[in-house]
């Protein structure tokens, strides 16, 4: 998959950017076909991310909002996107779709999620960890090889298992964007960009991809 690649001096405009984005393409869907469906990963940048874009004047009401990937966890830890992204979106209209990871049975509750899933997302947010995980597909872990689910339950990664979108969940994204900060990323987006499918990161595909970096993650990409 091809991406674009796009630069920013530092973090805040990184998340500034990212917030305009979002915005453009939910104001132009909406004005389309009347509705923005919005799938949302976890950590600390799409987070400054969303206190930039619930500033903004959008029909909030006609965001539909789901989650990439999740924390097995119970509700309010500190561990789960879904505690920082309800602290983001505070008393805005937007529905928020999240995923049950605290009923007893993680994988029928991941059956329960993709039957509320869209046949399409108009954007998909993606992160890039180090190992070059994106969402909760990460190295060596078997959902990386499902192909029949859109939701999956991994093997415990960093303390927890997750909930993921699988990438033929990711695959029905209109388009993806995604966000890389920090010099830790430098390698992983090297990889990313050139293609280079020994990541998981790079075997998603989508319609469009662009990516939003800093200087620390693009390095010599972004001269």
């Amino acid at each position: 998959m091809q991406h674009e690649l796009v630069t920013l001096p530092d973090a805040a405009s990184l998340a500034t950017s990212a917030a305009r984005f979002v915005a453009q393409r939910a104001a132009a869907t909406i004005s389309d076909h009347g509705r923005f469906t919005f799938a949302v990963s976890g950590g600390k940048t799409p987070w400054a991310m969303f206190a930039d874009l619930v500033e903004m004047d959008l029909e909030w009401e006609l965001v539909q909002i789901f989650q990439v990937d999740e924390r097995i966890a119970p509700d309010d830890d500190p561990d789960r996107n879904l505690t920082h992204l309800l602290e983001r979106l505070g008393q805005l209209p937007a529905e928020l779709v999240a995923m049950p990871v605290t009923e007893p049975d993680p994988l029928a509750a991941a059956a329960s999620y993709a039957r509320l899933l869209p046949e399409q997302f108009d954007l998909v947010h993606l992160g890039l960890g180090p190992d070059g995980h994106t969402a909760s597909l990460v190295p060596g872990d078997p959902v990386l090889e499902v192909e029949d689910r859109l939701v999956a339950v991994t093997e415990p990664y960093q303390g927890h298992r997750r909930m993921t979108l699988t990438y033929p969940a990711l695959a029905r994204a209109q388009e993806t964007l995604w966000l890389v900060s920090g010099e830790d990323k430098r390698e992983a987006l090297g990889k990313l960009v050139a293609g280079d499918r020994s990541i998981p990161a790079s075997r998603v595909e989508a319609g469009r991809s662009t990516i939003l970096a800093d200087p620390q993650a693009a390095g010599r990409l972004g001269q």
